[in-house]
């Protein structure tokens, strides 16, 4: 890797940034009314006069250009979850044979793409293709590869939404008018509502050699075959670890393109499994971060390839190791100041125990919606072990405001056990602060200090749409509480007349907490500190009436159940059209990737382990007849001579199981019987196959085994500052 891809601490502050048409680029660019006013629409909504939008056209040119960059293009997420963009070129012929660059305001602010070839649940047919893109001021653009890349929202010509970032701006919406609406009976008049997002990115990084040769990693992302490794996670040295050399470099070229892109990525180390590793960015708001997590995702795998490695973003592209996931850290604030921060003493922070108990009530109410917005087929391969957390959702609070709830319920004072320091018993240490609680990697809603974490969000994840639910959750129970206290406020002013500003305030309060008591008893069965991978939780979850939705097929339908679709569709979210979208183009990938997979197996073991079998049975056969008549014939040799012929017929039988299971799921066309074909008969067959072919592989010499191992791929050897290679064993490289 060429030197200069890595910066010097001085440059650090230089960098970061330098390809963002941030508010700094713009303030500098911009005549000051026209700045004022397009931070103004970025923060509170507002048309574009024509004048504006050429200013800035204008201005996001000249910077573009003297950058590098010769095209633009509209930078949106369509409903697959990934980005999309059309580059075009600011280049404009002139009739006299030259050209000048040019890029106008209407060209920032809308542009057209087919709306038909994307995912789009039925919004559009292949006559009705008009899609349109429209600019989004609140996220700044931004160069990558020689590229203007501008944030956008899609929509249809019949102005329904076709991609994951307007319901999301849309919750956020929802969100900050209910929460101002309740502040407001607090005496406090926010001007602005701010959801924060901290997306942890997980990550595996293997050689490109090794990628290449694998069919399956190629095709699908994941490994769908492949014995146990000799060593695995089991000693938890690769945790915390000291990163790899060539890892390193590809880390610190990484961190260097994100920089340059505004990405305030932070923290970096090795994760538990082999191979596999984790990035973290500081928080910002959620439609930011999440445009710069979709970002982060695309570098690392661009990066990768340029030190002769590849990315895996799959969820669980190897068994028998952790899978990887994407904690997205939600926090909401109010003119900057964190509404989830529980101070010193969360048992007399009235206002503190209100937001609590609406985000508890938020998720108890919105389960189904919550585990239907991160359901995906490498998801479902991820949950319910391996440190992630299971499929049935509920809430860790800690034992410190876990006790609180509990003494609010059962109307009794509590004392916050409040900060202590941590005892090591050796002098020498340095004091430490003991937080509050403790940590739950089981859980998949855990309050961490002064946010939650979502832990179930698996690492291919686009979060705008599990954020947009949780927002629209939040939202709900901010209004519910707010209608609760203007509906006493009311009453008893009609009892006793206008109240002093004093006499309200103290209502607010009764009336806040009474509420606060009336609905953690109602929504206490989401709380639980403990195991969630144990027997004894499922069955007590059952019995609470938490619902466990183990695959996304289980998933999937509650996104249409009639009280959900009133509910997106009472806080303007999205109409029944829109949420029907959403849930068959979801759908439609589930059965899209398991058809791939189930497809990629067949061909594997068609062209390559049935072949593979064959000829070490043939060799094995030659050299057992060629014994016999020596009379030196070997007992183990006939065994695993016949255990290989016997494999043959089965895998032979049960490649042709997962290709007629296969071909039949793939010709239904109702959606949700075709996931529930998936489910219940090509991921058995799926799972059948891989055994036995496994099972081959411990007995099958290496030099016939044609893809690499287990054992290869999680632990490749550096052998030089500058490219990885693998050391060869025998006539093959795999072992």
């Amino acid at each position: 890797m060429a030197a200069d891809t890595l910066i010097a601490s001085s440059q650090i502050e230089e960098v970061f940034g330098s390809h963002v048409f941030n508010k700094a680029v713009q303030k500098e660019r911009l005549s000051r009314a026209t700045y004022k006013k397009l931070q103004h629409i970025a923060e509170n909504g507002g048309r574009l006069t024509e004048e504006i939008a050429n200013e800035v056209a204008e201005a996001m040119k000249e910077w573009a250009l003297e950058h590098g960059a010769t095209y633009y293009a509209h930078w949106f997420q369509p409903l697959n979850g990934i980005t999309s963009e059309k580059h075009n070129s600011f280049l404009h012929p002139l009739p006299d044979g030259r050209a000048i660059a040019r890029f106008s305001g209407k060209e920032l602010i809308q542009g057209e793409t087919d709306g038909s070839s994307f995912p789009n649940g039925g919004l559009r047919a292949t006559f009705e293709a008009r899609g349109y893109t429209i600019w989004d001021p609140a996220s700044p653009a931004f160069i990558r590869n020689g590229v203007l890349c501008i944030p956008t929202a899609m929509m249809s010509y019949t102005q329904e939404t076709l991609d994951k970032r307007v319901p999301m701006l849309r919750s956020q919406v929802a969100l900050a008018k209910q929460a101002k609406r309740l502040l407001g009976y607090f005496g406090r008049e926010p001007k602005t509502i701010t959801v924060n997002i901290g997306p942890e990115q997980e990550y595996f990084i293997i050689t490109e050699k090794d990628f290449a040769q694998r069919p399956d990693l190629i095709n699908c992302g994941r490994t769908l075959f492949g014995r146990r490794p000799v060593k695995g996670q089991q000693l938890s040295e690769h945790y915390y670890g000291t990163i790899r050399p060539a890892v390193d470099r590809f880390m610190k070229d990484a961190n260097k393109r994100l920089w340059e892109l505004g990405i305030p990525v932070i923290t970096k180390h090795n994760e538990v499994a082999p191979c596999q590793h984790e990035l973290a960015p500081q928080y910002e708001p959620a439609s930011i971060a999440i445009d710069h997590n979709l970002l982060t995702m695309t570098e690392i795998k661009e990066v990768a390839g340029k030190h002769g490695l590849t990315c895996l973003l799959h969820e669980k592209p190897f068994n028998f190791v952790n899978g990887s996931g994407k904690h997205s850290n939600w926090s909401l604030s109010a003119d900057g100041k964190n509404l989830l921060d529980p101070s010193d003493t969360p048992e007399d922070n009235l206002l503190f125990l209100v937001i609590l108990t609406c985000v508890i009530s938020a998720v108890d109410k919105h389960q189904d919606l919550l585990r239907a917005s991160i359901a995906s087929a490498g998801n479902d391969q991820r949950l319910g072990a391996d440190e992630a957390p299971p499929a049935i959702i509920s809430m860790f609070l800690g034992d410190d405001l876990f006790e609180i709830v509990e003494a609010i319920i059962e109307g009794r004072k509590y004392k916050s056990h409040g900060k202590e320091l941590l005892d090591a018993g050796v002098p020498t240490l340095a004091d430490a602060v003991l937080g509050t609680t403790d940590r739950n990697r089981t859980s998949p809603f855990a309050f961490t200090g002064n946010k939650f974490e979502f832990r179930m969000p698996g690492s291919q994840e686009n979060l705008s749409g599990c954020n947009m639910v949780l927002n629209t959750a939040v939202a709900e129970g901010f209004d519910l509480c707010a209608t609760a206290i203007e509906n006493k406020l009311q009453k008893a002013e009609s009892v006793r007349g206008k109240l002093s500003a004093r006499d309200k305030k103290r209502a607010v309060s009764k009336f806040a907490f009474a509420w606060v008591k009336r609905t953690l008893k109602a929504h206490r069965r989401i709380l639980f500190n403990g195991n969630g991978y144990s027997a004894a939780w499922e069955k007590e979850a059952k019995a609470r009436g938490l619902l466990n939705l183990k695959t996304t097929a289980d998933a999937l339908p509650y996104l249409i159940k009639p009280q959900n679709i009133l509910f997106f569709n009472k806080y303007k979210v999205m109409d029944e059209a829109e949420v029907t979208a959403r849930y068959v183009a979801t759908a439609q990938q589930y059965a899209f990737n398991l058809d791939i997979e189930a497809s990629c197996m067949v061909y594997m073991a068609r062209h390559f382990y049935l072949p593979a079998i064959q000829r070490f049975s043939a060799d094995l056969a030659m050299a057992v007849k060629t014994k016999k008549e020596l009379r030196a014939t070997s007992a183990a040799e006939v065994a695993i001579l016949k255990k290989t012929a016997h494999a043959l017929d089965v895998i032979s039988a049960a490649t042709d199981s997962l290709d007629a299971a296969n071909k039949k799921a793939g010709a239904i066309k109702n959606p949700q019987t075709q996931d529930n074909a998936y489910k219940n008969k090509v991921l058995p067959a799926m799972a059948a196959l891989r055994e036995e072919v496994d099972a081959m592989e411990e007995c099958v010499g290496r030099e016939y085994w044609p893809f690499p191992s287990y054992n290869r791929m999680l632990h490749y050897v550096k052998a030089s500052p500058d490219k990885i290679q693998i050391v060869k064993i025998g006539r093959d490289s795999s072992y």
